[in-house]
Protein backbone atom coordinates (compact mmCIF):
# COMPACT_ATOMS: atom_id res chain seq x y z
CA UNK A 1 0.00 0.00 0.00
CA UNK A 2 1.38 3.41 -0.92
CA UNK A 3 2.04 5.79 1.89
CA UNK A 4 -0.63 8.26 0.84
CA UNK A 5 -3.12 5.38 0.53
CA UNK A 6 -2.29 4.32 4.10
CA UNK A 7 -3.07 7.74 5.55
CA UNK A 8 -6.27 7.94 3.50
CA UNK A 9 -7.36 4.54 4.81
CA UNK A 10 -6.63 5.58 8.39
CA UNK A 11 -8.64 8.76 7.97
CA UNK A 12 -11.58 6.71 6.66
CA UNK A 13 -11.41 4.37 9.67
CA UNK A 14 -11.28 7.42 11.94
CA UNK A 15 -14.47 8.81 10.39
CA UNK A 16 -16.36 5.49 10.51
CA UNK A 17 -15.39 4.62 14.07
CA UNK A 18 -15.41 8.20 15.38
CA UNK A 19 -11.85 7.81 16.63
CA UNK A 20 -9.19 10.53 16.15
CA UNK A 21 -6.55 9.72 13.52
CA UNK A 22 -3.82 10.44 16.07
CA UNK A 23 -5.24 7.76 18.36
CA UNK A 24 -5.25 5.22 15.54
CA UNK A 25 -1.63 6.06 14.65
CA UNK A 26 -0.67 5.60 18.29
CA UNK A 27 -2.40 2.21 18.30
CA UNK A 28 -0.43 1.08 15.24
CA UNK A 29 2.83 2.26 16.75
CA UNK A 30 2.06 0.24 19.85
CA UNK A 31 1.21 -2.78 17.71
CA UNK A 32 4.54 -2.52 15.87
CA UNK A 33 6.40 -2.36 19.18
CA UNK A 34 4.53 -5.46 20.42
CA UNK A 35 5.31 -7.45 17.28
CA UNK A 36 9.00 -6.53 17.27
CA UNK A 37 9.37 -7.27 20.97
CA UNK A 38 8.61 -10.93 20.25
CA UNK A 39 11.74 -11.10 18.07
CA UNK A 40 14.07 -8.48 19.52
CA UNK A 41 13.33 -9.22 23.18
CA UNK A 42 10.42 -8.80 25.53
CA UNK A 43 12.29 -6.23 27.64
CA UNK A 44 13.87 -4.39 24.70
CA UNK A 45 13.48 -0.62 24.36
CA UNK A 46 11.76 -0.43 20.96
CA UNK A 47 10.63 2.86 19.49
CA UNK A 48 8.23 2.83 16.55
CA UNK A 49 6.76 5.83 14.79
CA UNK A 50 4.72 6.76 11.74
CA UNK A 51 5.37 9.99 9.90
CA UNK A 52 2.16 12.02 10.18
CA UNK A 53 2.61 13.50 6.73
CA UNK A 54 3.93 10.66 4.57
CA UNK A 55 2.80 7.65 6.56
CA UNK A 56 6.32 6.18 6.51
CA UNK A 57 7.14 3.60 9.20
CA UNK A 58 10.27 3.60 11.30
CA UNK A 59 11.19 1.21 14.10
CA UNK A 60 14.35 1.49 16.19
CA UNK A 61 15.97 -0.31 19.10
CA UNK A 62 17.71 1.68 21.88
CA UNK A 63 20.46 0.24 24.09
CA UNK A 64 22.87 1.68 26.65
CA UNK A 65 26.63 1.25 26.35
CA UNK A 66 28.07 -0.48 29.41
CA UNK A 67 31.40 -1.92 30.46
CA UNK A 68 29.94 -5.37 31.17
CA UNK A 69 26.68 -6.51 29.60
CA UNK A 70 24.26 -8.11 32.09
CA UNK A 71 20.98 -7.38 30.22
CA UNK A 72 21.58 -8.08 26.54
CA UNK A 73 18.18 -6.75 25.51
CA UNK A 74 18.93 -3.32 26.97
CA UNK A 75 22.72 -3.08 26.93
CA UNK A 76 25.65 -3.10 24.50
CA UNK A 77 29.34 -3.54 25.09
CA UNK A 78 31.69 -0.79 23.95
CA UNK A 79 32.97 -3.03 21.16
CA UNK A 80 29.47 -3.83 19.86
CA UNK A 81 28.47 -0.18 20.05
CA UNK A 82 31.29 0.78 17.72
CA UNK A 83 29.38 -0.91 14.87
CA UNK A 84 26.65 1.71 15.15
CA UNK A 85 28.57 4.73 16.43
CA UNK A 86 32.28 5.28 16.16
CA UNK A 87 33.79 6.56 19.38
CA UNK A 88 30.91 5.25 21.48
CA UNK A 89 31.64 5.43 25.20
CA UNK A 90 30.18 3.91 28.36
CA UNK A 91 26.91 5.64 29.22
CA UNK A 92 26.01 6.52 25.62
CA UNK A 93 22.65 5.52 24.20
CA UNK A 94 22.79 3.73 20.88
CA UNK A 95 19.68 3.82 18.67
CA UNK A 96 19.66 1.63 15.58
CA UNK A 97 17.07 0.39 13.13
CA UNK A 98 15.11 -2.71 14.07
CA UNK A 99 15.68 -5.79 11.88
CA UNK A 100 13.81 -5.02 8.66
CA UNK A 101 13.11 -8.67 7.92
CA UNK A 102 11.33 -9.20 11.22
CA UNK A 103 9.29 -6.09 10.76
CA UNK A 104 8.29 -6.83 7.20
CA UNK A 105 7.32 -10.39 7.97
CA UNK A 106 5.22 -9.96 11.08
CA UNK A 107 4.60 -6.36 12.10
CA UNK A 108 1.94 -5.56 9.51
CA UNK A 109 -0.31 -8.51 10.44
CA UNK A 110 0.15 -7.98 14.18
CA UNK A 111 -0.59 -4.29 13.76
CA UNK A 112 -3.83 -5.12 11.94
CA UNK A 113 -4.95 -7.54 14.66
CA UNK A 114 -4.15 -5.23 17.54
CA UNK A 115 -5.71 -2.29 15.73
CA UNK A 116 -8.96 -4.23 15.26
CA UNK A 117 -8.95 -5.20 18.94
CA UNK A 118 -8.20 -1.69 20.07
CA UNK A 119 -10.92 -0.20 17.85
CA UNK A 120 -13.42 -2.54 19.52
CA UNK A 121 -12.19 -1.51 22.96
CA UNK A 122 -12.54 2.16 22.08
CA UNK A 123 -16.06 1.56 20.77
CA UNK A 124 -16.98 -0.26 24.00
CA UNK A 125 -15.52 2.56 26.08
CA UNK A 126 -17.42 5.17 24.09
CA UNK A 127 -20.70 3.26 24.51
CA UNK A 128 -20.05 2.93 28.24
CA UNK A 129 -19.29 6.64 28.53
CA UNK A 130 -22.46 7.40 26.57
CA UNK A 131 -24.81 5.22 28.62
CA UNK A 132 -23.30 5.51 32.11
CA UNK A 133 -24.57 9.11 32.59
CA UNK A 134 -28.03 7.92 31.51
CA UNK A 135 -28.55 5.79 34.61
CA UNK A 136 -31.98 6.71 35.97
CA UNK A 137 -33.30 7.84 32.57
CA UNK A 138 -36.14 6.21 30.65
CA UNK A 139 -35.26 4.65 27.29
CA UNK A 140 -37.25 2.80 24.63
CA UNK A 141 -36.22 -0.26 22.66
CA UNK A 142 -37.49 -3.32 20.86
CA UNK A 143 -37.58 -6.86 22.21
CA UNK A 144 -34.72 -8.58 20.37
CA UNK A 145 -34.68 -12.03 21.96
CA UNK A 146 -35.24 -13.93 25.19
CA UNK A 147 -32.48 -15.31 27.42
CA UNK A 148 -34.16 -17.77 29.76
CA UNK A 149 -36.84 -15.53 31.28
CA UNK A 150 -34.84 -12.34 30.81
CA UNK A 151 -35.57 -10.00 27.91
CA UNK A 152 -32.82 -8.68 25.63
CA UNK A 153 -33.79 -5.21 24.39
CA UNK A 154 -32.28 -3.55 21.33
CA UNK A 155 -31.55 0.10 22.13
CA UNK A 156 -30.04 0.83 18.72
CA UNK A 157 -26.37 1.31 19.54
CA UNK A 158 -26.24 -1.51 22.06
CA UNK A 159 -28.34 -4.21 23.68
CA UNK A 160 -29.72 -4.08 27.22
CA UNK A 161 -31.16 -6.71 29.52
CA UNK A 162 -34.48 -6.55 31.35
CA UNK A 163 -34.08 -9.23 34.06
CA UNK A 164 -37.07 -11.22 35.28
CA UNK A 165 -36.90 -9.56 38.71
CA UNK A 166 -37.17 -6.12 37.07
CA UNK A 167 -40.21 -7.01 34.96
CA UNK A 168 -43.83 -6.34 35.89
CA UNK A 169 -45.13 -9.84 36.55
CA UNK A 170 -48.40 -9.50 34.68
CA UNK A 171 -46.82 -8.23 31.46
CA UNK A 172 -45.96 -10.36 28.43
CA UNK A 173 -43.81 -9.36 25.45
CA UNK A 174 -43.24 -10.65 21.93
CA UNK A 175 -40.25 -10.35 19.61
CA UNK A 176 -40.22 -6.85 18.10
CA UNK A 177 -42.51 -5.41 20.76
CA UNK A 178 -41.68 -1.97 22.16
CA UNK A 179 -40.36 -1.68 25.72
CA UNK A 180 -39.98 1.43 27.87
CA UNK A 181 -37.85 1.10 30.97
CA UNK A 182 -35.47 3.00 33.20
CA UNK A 183 -31.74 2.36 32.99
CA UNK A 184 -31.08 0.83 36.39
CA UNK A 185 -27.31 0.61 36.05
CA UNK A 186 -24.53 0.39 33.46
CA UNK A 187 -21.54 -1.89 34.08
CA UNK A 188 -18.39 -2.53 32.08
CA UNK A 189 -18.32 -5.88 30.31
CA UNK A 190 -16.04 -7.68 27.86
CA UNK A 191 -18.44 -7.37 24.92
CA UNK A 192 -19.56 -3.84 25.63
CA UNK A 193 -21.46 -1.99 28.35
CA UNK A 194 -23.90 -4.16 30.32
CA UNK A 195 -27.04 -2.01 30.43
CA UNK A 196 -29.59 -3.27 32.97
CA UNK A 197 -33.17 -2.04 32.61
CA UNK A 198 -36.06 -2.01 35.07
CA UNK A 199 -39.82 -1.58 34.91
CA UNK A 200 -40.41 -2.80 38.47
CA UNK A 201 -38.28 -0.26 40.35
CA UNK A 202 -39.52 2.83 42.16
CA UNK A 203 -37.28 4.95 39.93
CA UNK A 204 -39.20 3.87 36.80
CA UNK A 205 -42.51 5.07 38.23
CA UNK A 206 -40.90 8.29 39.47
CA UNK A 207 -39.40 9.06 36.03
CA UNK A 208 -42.77 8.36 34.38
CA UNK A 209 -44.44 10.85 36.69
CA UNK A 210 -41.74 13.44 36.03
CA UNK A 211 -42.33 13.08 32.28
CA UNK A 212 -46.12 13.09 32.46
CA UNK A 213 -46.57 15.81 35.10
CA UNK A 214 -44.79 19.06 34.14
CA UNK A 215 -45.12 20.40 37.68
CA UNK A 216 -42.98 17.50 38.93
CA UNK A 217 -40.47 18.04 36.17
CA UNK A 218 -39.98 21.71 37.10
CA UNK A 219 -39.97 20.97 40.86
CA UNK A 220 -43.17 22.86 41.58
CA UNK A 221 -44.51 19.55 42.88
CA UNK A 222 -42.10 17.21 44.63
CA UNK A 223 -42.25 13.43 45.00
CA UNK A 224 -41.22 13.00 48.63
CA UNK A 225 -41.27 9.20 48.64
CA UNK A 226 -42.87 6.33 46.80
CA UNK A 227 -43.18 2.56 47.16
CA UNK A 228 -44.79 0.02 44.88
CA UNK A 229 -45.87 -3.54 44.37
CA UNK A 230 -45.15 -3.58 40.60
CA UNK A 231 -48.24 -4.03 38.47
CA UNK A 232 -50.61 -4.00 41.45
CA UNK A 233 -50.36 -0.94 43.68
CA UNK A 234 -48.14 2.04 44.44
CA UNK A 235 -48.23 4.78 47.04
CA UNK A 236 -46.71 8.18 46.30
CA UNK A 237 -46.29 11.05 48.76
CA UNK A 238 -46.39 14.37 46.89
CA UNK A 239 -45.75 17.89 48.14
CA UNK A 240 -46.39 21.26 46.51
CA UNK A 241 -43.69 23.92 46.73
CA UNK A 242 -46.13 26.55 45.47
CA UNK A 243 -49.20 27.41 47.60
CA UNK A 244 -51.14 28.09 44.40
CA UNK A 245 -50.60 24.57 43.05
CA UNK A 246 -52.48 21.51 44.33
CA UNK A 247 -50.02 18.60 44.29
CA UNK A 248 -52.69 15.89 44.00
CA UNK A 249 -54.62 17.74 41.31
CA UNK A 250 -51.48 18.33 39.26
CA UNK A 251 -50.67 14.61 39.28
CA UNK A 252 -54.23 13.55 38.46
CA UNK A 253 -54.63 15.98 35.58
CA UNK A 254 -57.79 17.03 33.76
CA UNK A 255 -60.37 14.27 34.24
CA UNK A 256 -57.62 11.97 35.42
CA UNK A 257 -55.75 12.07 32.10
CA UNK A 258 -52.24 12.25 33.58
CA UNK A 259 -52.54 9.57 36.22
CA UNK A 260 -54.42 7.30 33.80
CA UNK A 261 -51.61 7.57 31.27
CA UNK A 262 -49.07 6.61 33.94
CA UNK A 263 -51.17 3.69 35.15
CA UNK A 264 -51.56 2.36 31.60
CA UNK A 265 -47.76 2.31 31.23
CA UNK A 266 -47.38 0.14 34.37
CA UNK A 267 -49.98 -2.50 33.48
CA UNK A 268 -52.87 -0.77 35.27
CA UNK A 269 -51.03 -0.47 38.57
CA UNK A 270 -53.20 1.37 41.10
CA UNK A 271 -51.46 4.57 42.25
CA UNK A 272 -52.47 6.15 45.57
CA UNK A 273 -51.50 9.83 45.65
CA UNK A 274 -50.89 10.92 49.24
CA UNK A 275 -50.52 14.54 50.43
CA UNK A 276 -47.39 15.28 52.44
CA UNK A 277 -47.84 15.91 56.17
CA UNK A 278 -45.29 16.98 58.80
CA UNK A 279 -47.05 15.40 61.78
CA UNK A 280 -46.56 11.64 62.20
CA UNK A 281 -50.24 11.01 63.00
CA UNK A 282 -51.44 12.77 59.85
CA UNK A 283 -48.77 11.09 57.72
CA UNK A 284 -49.81 7.64 58.95
CA UNK A 285 -53.50 8.36 58.38
CA UNK A 286 -52.79 9.61 54.85
CA UNK A 287 -50.63 6.59 54.04
CA UNK A 288 -53.60 4.22 54.45
CA UNK A 289 -55.47 5.97 51.65
CA UNK A 290 -58.02 5.15 50.24
CA UNK A 291 -59.26 3.99 53.66
CA UNK A 292 -60.65 6.65 56.01
CA UNK A 293 -58.84 6.63 59.35
CA UNK A 294 -60.70 7.57 62.53
CA UNK A 295 -57.66 8.14 64.74
CA UNK A 296 -53.94 7.43 65.12
CA UNK A 297 -52.18 6.92 68.45
CA UNK A 298 -48.40 6.66 68.79
CA UNK A 299 -47.79 3.69 71.11
CA UNK A 300 -43.98 3.46 70.83
CA UNK A 301 -42.28 6.51 69.32
CA UNK A 302 -38.78 5.10 69.72
CA UNK A 303 -39.57 1.94 67.75
CA UNK A 304 -42.02 3.79 65.47
CA UNK A 305 -45.14 1.82 66.35
CA UNK A 306 -48.65 3.27 66.13
CA UNK A 307 -52.21 2.11 66.67
CA UNK A 308 -54.61 3.03 63.87
CA UNK A 309 -58.37 2.94 64.41
CA UNK A 310 -60.82 2.73 61.52
CA UNK A 311 -64.55 2.19 61.23
CA UNK A 312 -65.69 -1.42 60.91
CA UNK A 313 -66.64 -0.96 57.25
CA UNK A 314 -63.21 0.56 56.49
CA UNK A 315 -61.14 -2.22 58.04
CA UNK A 316 -60.89 -4.45 54.96
CA UNK A 317 -60.00 -1.44 52.80
CA UNK A 318 -57.33 -0.26 55.26
CA UNK A 319 -55.67 -3.65 55.35
CA UNK A 320 -56.11 -4.40 51.68
CA UNK A 321 -56.07 -7.69 49.81
CA UNK A 322 -53.49 -9.99 51.39
CA UNK A 323 -52.50 -7.06 53.62
CA UNK A 324 -51.14 -5.12 50.64
CA UNK A 325 -52.45 -1.67 51.60
CA UNK A 326 -51.15 -1.67 55.16
CA UNK A 327 -47.90 -3.31 54.08
CA UNK A 328 -47.17 -0.58 51.52
CA UNK A 329 -48.23 2.12 54.00
CA UNK A 330 -45.74 0.76 56.54
CA UNK A 331 -42.99 0.63 53.94
CA UNK A 332 -43.82 4.18 52.86
CA UNK A 333 -43.73 5.68 56.34
CA UNK A 334 -41.27 3.39 58.12
CA UNK A 335 -43.80 2.85 60.92
CA UNK A 336 -45.39 -0.38 62.16
CA UNK A 337 -49.18 0.05 62.16
CA UNK A 338 -51.54 -1.95 64.35
CA UNK A 339 -54.79 -1.51 62.44
CA UNK A 340 -57.93 -2.03 64.52
CA UNK A 341 -61.63 -1.38 64.12
CA UNK A 342 -63.38 0.94 66.53
CA UNK A 343 -65.13 -0.81 69.41
CA UNK A 344 -63.57 -4.24 68.86
CA UNK A 345 -61.33 -5.88 71.47
CA UNK A 346 -57.91 -7.15 70.56
CA UNK A 347 -59.12 -10.75 70.75
CA UNK A 348 -61.83 -9.98 68.22
CA UNK A 349 -59.54 -8.26 65.73
CA UNK A 350 -59.36 -9.74 62.22
CA UNK A 351 -56.47 -12.08 61.58
CA UNK A 352 -54.81 -9.63 59.17
CA UNK A 353 -54.45 -7.06 61.97
CA UNK A 354 -53.23 -9.45 64.70
CA UNK A 355 -49.68 -10.67 65.30
CA UNK A 356 -48.80 -13.67 63.14
CA UNK A 357 -48.43 -15.97 66.15
CA UNK A 358 -52.13 -15.46 67.07
CA UNK A 359 -53.08 -16.56 63.53
CA UNK A 360 -51.16 -19.81 63.89
CA UNK A 361 -48.35 -19.29 61.36
CA UNK A 362 -45.69 -20.27 63.88
CA UNK A 363 -47.44 -23.63 64.38
CA UNK A 364 -46.96 -24.66 60.74
CA UNK A 365 -44.26 -27.16 59.83
CA UNK A 366 -41.14 -25.49 58.46
CA UNK A 367 -42.17 -21.99 59.62
CA UNK A 368 -39.68 -20.61 62.13
CA UNK A 369 -39.53 -17.14 63.75
CA UNK A 370 -37.54 -15.60 60.87
CA UNK A 371 -39.96 -16.99 58.29
CA UNK A 372 -42.89 -15.68 60.35
CA UNK A 373 -41.36 -12.19 60.33
CA UNK A 374 -40.84 -12.34 56.57
CA UNK A 375 -44.43 -13.46 56.01
CA UNK A 376 -45.86 -10.74 58.26
CA UNK A 377 -43.87 -8.05 56.47
CA UNK A 378 -45.29 -9.37 53.21
CA UNK A 379 -48.83 -9.07 54.61
CA UNK A 380 -49.37 -12.83 55.00
CA UNK A 381 -50.61 -13.33 58.53
CA UNK A 382 -52.70 -16.52 58.54
CA UNK A 383 -52.56 -20.05 57.17
CA UNK A 384 -55.46 -19.52 54.76
CA UNK A 385 -53.74 -16.58 53.06
CA UNK A 386 -50.48 -18.51 52.90
CA UNK A 387 -52.21 -21.54 51.39
CA UNK A 388 -53.65 -19.38 48.60
CA UNK A 389 -50.19 -18.15 47.53
CA UNK A 390 -48.20 -19.55 44.61
CA UNK A 391 -44.54 -20.47 45.33
CA UNK A 392 -43.28 -17.87 42.83
CA UNK A 393 -45.47 -15.15 44.35
CA UNK A 394 -44.31 -16.05 47.87
CA UNK A 395 -40.66 -15.97 46.80
CA UNK A 396 -41.11 -12.53 45.28
CA UNK A 397 -43.15 -10.98 48.07
CA UNK A 398 -41.45 -12.45 51.13
CA UNK A 399 -37.96 -13.20 49.82
CA UNK A 400 -38.33 -16.88 50.69
CA UNK A 401 -36.54 -19.54 48.63
CA UNK A 402 -38.73 -21.45 46.19
CA UNK A 403 -38.16 -24.85 47.85
CA UNK A 404 -39.06 -23.41 51.27
CA UNK A 405 -42.07 -21.67 49.71
CA UNK A 406 -43.39 -24.97 48.30
CA UNK A 407 -42.92 -26.68 51.67
CA UNK A 408 -44.66 -24.08 53.85
CA UNK A 409 -47.52 -23.59 51.38
CA UNK A 410 -48.15 -27.33 51.50
CA UNK A 411 -48.07 -27.17 55.31
CA UNK A 412 -50.57 -24.29 55.27
CA UNK A 413 -52.91 -26.16 52.93
CA UNK A 414 -52.79 -29.18 55.23
CA UNK A 415 -53.62 -26.98 58.23
CA UNK A 416 -56.55 -25.37 56.42
CA UNK A 417 -57.86 -28.76 55.30
CA UNK A 418 -57.66 -30.03 58.88
CA UNK A 419 -59.88 -27.13 60.04
CA UNK A 420 -62.66 -26.97 57.43
CA UNK A 421 -64.71 -24.65 59.58
CA UNK A 422 -62.09 -21.90 59.35
CA UNK A 423 -62.95 -19.23 56.80
CA UNK A 424 -60.11 -16.86 55.78
CA UNK A 425 -60.78 -13.18 56.40
CA UNK A 426 -61.43 -11.28 53.16
CA UNK A 427 -59.51 -8.02 52.80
Amino acid sequence: MAKSELMAALEQIAREKNIPVEEILTMIEGAVVSSLRKHVGKDADIRASIDRESGAFSANVAKKVVEKVTEPELELSVEAAQKYKKGAQIGDEIVYAAPAADFARIAAQTAKQLLTQRVREVERDKLYEEYKPKEGEIVSGAVHRFLDRNIIVDLGKTEAILPLREQIRRERYGIGGNVRAVILRVDRAQRGPAVVLSRASESFLQRLMELEVPEIGDRTVEIVHLVRDPGFRAKVIVKSNDPKVDAIGACVGLRGSRIRSIMNEVAGERIDLIPYADEAEAALANALNPAKVASVRITDAENRVAEVLVAEEQLALAIGKDGQNVRLAQKLTGWTMEVKSIGRSKSAEPAAARPAEDAGLSMLEGVGPKTVDALVKAGIVDAATLAACAPEELSTRAGIGEKTAVKIIASAKAAVAAAPGTVPEQA
